[in-house]
């Protein structure tokens, strides 16, 4: 019984390590990215329209698939598109295949703020992660 419950335990301190972990990368790649009028989420999403746009997928994400690539409520996410589109930073279509479907698409300014941003993140998140396990 006792060995169960330190392996409970066990369980619940490695969580517990990964959420601290998460909220102090956050924390440091809102701090070092607010100076660049973003913050980690906004980066996020730049972030995987810009892999989008390196890849052969015509350089767009319907909402659903960027919100499957971040962790924010479709809601949060539509939110936030929506300041980034305001900074024009990404910009909105109608998808072609279905006419009730959004595609999310970087601009060439976000395009170019994300290129500026990325070694600022990278960096963040060697300096934040190198300790850990895998890291």
């Amino acid at each position: 019984m006792a060995a169960m419950e330190n392996a409970e335990q066990g369980l619940v301190d490695q969580w517990r390590d990964l959420l601290a972990v998460h909220a102090r990368t956050v924390s440091e790649l809102d701090r070092a990215l607010h100076q660049h009028g973003l913050c980690a989420s906004d980066f996020e999403v730049l972030d995987v329209l810009a892999g989008c746009a390196a890849s052969d997928d015509a350089g767009a994400y319907r909402v659903q698939e960027i919100a499957d690539r971040v962790h924010l409520s479709q809601s949060a996410l539509s939110r936030l598109i929506g300041r980034l589109e305001k900074d024009g930073l990404v910009e909105r279509c109608m998808c072609p295949q279905d006419r009730r479907g959004v595609r999310v698409s970087l601009t060439p300014k976000g395009r170019t703020l994300h290129g500026d941003v990325l070694p600022v993140q990278r960096a963040v998140l060697g300096r934040m992660l190198a300790d850990r396990p895998g890291g």
